[in-house]
């Protein structure tokens, strides 16, 4: 016997030689990879599947070499596609002739490969379509620089070739615009990215990192910018991003660390019933997101409930669970294992940011797919951040104040910084775009709000003069001057309003504070006046709900419970971010929220920028608005002491009764002692009754009809 196996082996090829002909050197294969699965513990997916489209494909293959006629050795005493592919390659040449049976043959052999792989055809034909100009357009400027390199080369070394003669030329001083052009606030192209390809797919799971290629494009003309305005900011020139850190390259992906993750989410969810694949795999530089498909007949909340099991199994410190929007697939964003720094440097440089044209573009941070995001806090148009301590919540608030710092001059943004703990802000004292110094007391932080609400009145009024609806129109019309009363006015910048603990302010002058953040964040959108609050401290006594009905675009940073997050967000969600900048953007736009990772600027880039901003000028502070009216103050404060909603109602039924304790107003009324004792000092004030003597209660001074007399009700 010619078999190396033997009479056993000889007997066996000949029969399946035979009957199958040149298939019968695939069926190994199958043998081995259910070989590979159980020495590795590995369950087979849809076995029965597999197995019918692998006979699908032994018998399309057979039928095929049947047809083509495929030459064979002369010592093979058998047919290239055996007796089984002979038989039935006659059958449909009869039926469908020669052609038309190799395409019908073609056709099953792809539709049993798609049975035995994961390869799916929709998701293909998605990926083509979903691939937009933008890549041929990079191929296009990358060929171009690969020209414009090559040809400096030549040039260089023609020049090397001859003999060059130094001499020294003489060279004029730089005029005022050429320095302010060598040196522009913004490059180009970000630094330190690499070009070429995202990478390579998996023939299985599709591990997408497509999205970053749009930060590898050129980079586009800014949008819309506002024109300048007719003051000294001809002579100012933006910050260079140079004050700020360049990022490192972050470490590669892992793609085989990432498909055994996969495994492992999907093998926790057979353990608790819970059937379904994972499609696609999104890397990030904090999270990666696993869409996982579920079976039909598969409950979205027995997904979403079982995020600590996915914990323990994945040995996460947080998972997160998610519908994607307009897809049937759940999202499960998994920490990374090494979590990549994102540097405010590179939201300035991402596309983002430079296609904004609004002197109030906030640089948030990078998504969860790695793309850079920002938001412009014109269109929000007030925000509310909240998150505990050590979130990256004052880091947050100091991105979005130097973004504003390298979008816009003192002339056309001005601040108004409220830092009650003296902690955070205090870094911006002395720039030129504050309109007072760091307002560090409550009494004259609720007085500089105040003088906010002043000033929206009065900027409404000089915009009906005008005959204008919000302060751009204003502004376009002062800069042409179309008419006598434009030549009058002046130029109004931006005023944004930041106000670093919010909490310290409603513990010690909450009406007053309330009261003025209520009507600015109801009016003052369209003249300008925009306002950022931020507290650690997210309960209903400080984010009360008149604010929150006025505040729609809100961010949370982790916060400790789920109470906090529906208190902030209103629902779940916040309690399961990584901390470090990680938050959740709710946008005024649309009602999903928006998993973005904060960037990072430290105290010596802020103190960088702000010292170049101090060489520009000083700050020009307007006393008044700190100021107010004390003798205002000192009234409001007493009218605030002697006003309770329950007086009227109290004092009635102390003068009915003719007893006067804090006892008994407790029990009637259900109140706490305090409101009580206070009650009866506002009666002692109005006279109804009498200063308190020891344990004894107090007497009654007025008669039993006394609120019955017309001048007394």
């Amino acid at each position: 016997y010619l078999n190396r196996i033997g009479k056993i082996g000889s007997v066996t090829a000949d029969l399946l030689f035979q009957y199958i002909g040149f298939s019968a050197f695939l069926l190994p294969v199958p043998l081995l990879l259910v070989g590979y699965k159980k020495i590795r513990n590995r369950s087979i997916e849809f076995p029965f599947v597999k197995l019918l489209g692998f006979f699908t494909l032994i018998a399309g293959l057979c039928t095929l070499l049947s047809l083509v006629s495929v030459p064979r050795p002369a010592r093979f005493e058998f047919m290239p596609g055996g007796i089984f592919g002979t038989v039935l390659a006659d059958h449909l040449i009869l039926l469908l002739n020669p052609i038309g049976s190799i395409i019908l043959t073609v056709t099953v052999i792809a539709l049993s490969l798609l049975l035995i792989t994961r390869f799916s055809l929709d998701k293909t034909i998605a990926w083509f379509g979903a691939r937009d100009w933008n890549i041929f357009a990079a191929w296009a400027f990358r060929y171009r620089e690969w020209k414009k390199r090559r040809a400096g080369h030549r040039e260089l070394e023609r020049v090397e070739k001859q003999p060059v003669v130094l001499k020294p030329v003489p060279r004029p001083a730089p005029t005022l615009a050429e320095v302010e052009l060598a040196d522009p606030p913004f490059g180009g192209v970000p630094k330190g990215r690499p070009e070429g390809p995202a990478g390579r797919t998996h023939k299985e799971i599709v591990i997408n990192r497509d999205e970053r290629e749009q930060e590898r494009l050129p980079e586009p003309m800014p949008a819309r910018r506002p024109p300048p305005s007719r003051t000294k900011a001809a002579a100012y020139r933006l910050p260079p991003v140079d004050f700020l850190q360049v990022a490192e390259t972050g470490p590669a992906v892992n793609e085989k660390e990432l498909l055994d993750r996969s495994q492992k989410l999907v093998a926790k969810y057979a353990e608790f019933g819970v059937s379904g694949s994972v499609l696609q795999i999104h890397p990030g530089p904090v999270v990666t997101t696993f869409e996982f498909k579920p079976e039909a007949g598969v409950r979205y909340s027995r997904i979403a409930s079982m995020a600590d099991d996915l914990c323990l199994a994945l040995k996460a410190e947080s998972i997160r669970i998610d519908r994607l929007a307009g897809k049937n697939t759940v999202g499960i964003e998994v920490p990374n294992l090494s979590r990549q720094k994102i540097l405010l440097r590179d939201i300035f440089e991402g596309p983002a940011f430079q296609r904004s044209g609004s002197f109030l573009t906030l640089g948030l941070g990078k998504l969860i797919n790695g793309d850079t995001y920002a938001a412009d806090l014109t269109g929000m148009p007030h925000l509310l951040l909240a998150g505990a301590t050590g979130s990256g919540k004052s880091v947050g608030l100091n991105c979005m104040v130097c973004s504003i710092l390298y979008k816009a001059s003192p002339a056309d943004v001005r601040f108004i910084m409220i830092d009650p703990k003296r902690l955070e802000l205090g870094l911006y004292e002395g720039i030129p775009h504050l309109l007072t110094p760091i307002v560090t007391d409550p009494r004259q932080a609720a007085n500089a709000l105040a003088w906010a609400v002043g000033e929206m009145e009065a900027r409404y009024k000089a915009l009906a003069q005008l005959g204008v609806r919000n302060i751009e129109q204003y502004n376009e019309e002062i800069r042409n001057s179309r008419n006598g009363l434009a030549e009058e006015s002046q130029h109004l910048p931006y005023i944004v309003i930041i106000v670093d603990e919010l909490a310290d302010l409603m513990m010690t002058a909450g009406k007053e504070v309330e009261g003025s953040l209520t009507r600015l964040a109801q009016m003052a959108r369209a003249i300008g006046i925009h306002l950022i609050l931020a507290t650690q401290r997210p309960s209903v006594d400080v984010l009360t709900g008149l604010i929150k009905a006025n505040f729609p675009c809100r961010i949370s940073f982790r916060v400790s419970s789920k109470v906090d997050s529906r208190t902030i967000l209103d629902c779940n969600g916040a309690e399961q971010l990584l901390g470090q900048g990680d938050m959740l953007f709710l946008s005024p736009r649309t009602s999903r929220l928006i998993r973005v990772h904060g960037a990072y600027i430290s105290e010596k880039e802020i103190a960088q920028v702000t010292s170049y901003l101090k060489t520009q000028g000083t700050p020009e502070y307007q006393e008044e608005i700190l100021e107010g009216d004390e003798e205002l103050d000192t009234a409001l404060t007493e009218m605030e002491d002697l006003e309770d909603d329950l007086y009227q109602e109290a004092a009635r039924f102390v003068v009915e009764t003719g007893k006067a304790s804090t006892s008994l107003l407790q029990r009637r009324f259900r109140i706490g002692y305090g409101r009580a004792a206070r009650l009866l000092d506002i009666m002692q004030h109005e006279g109804v009754v009498g200063a308190p003597d020891g344990s004894k209660a107090r007497e009654v001074l007025v008669a039993s009809n006394y609120f019955d007399e017309p001048n007394n009700g």
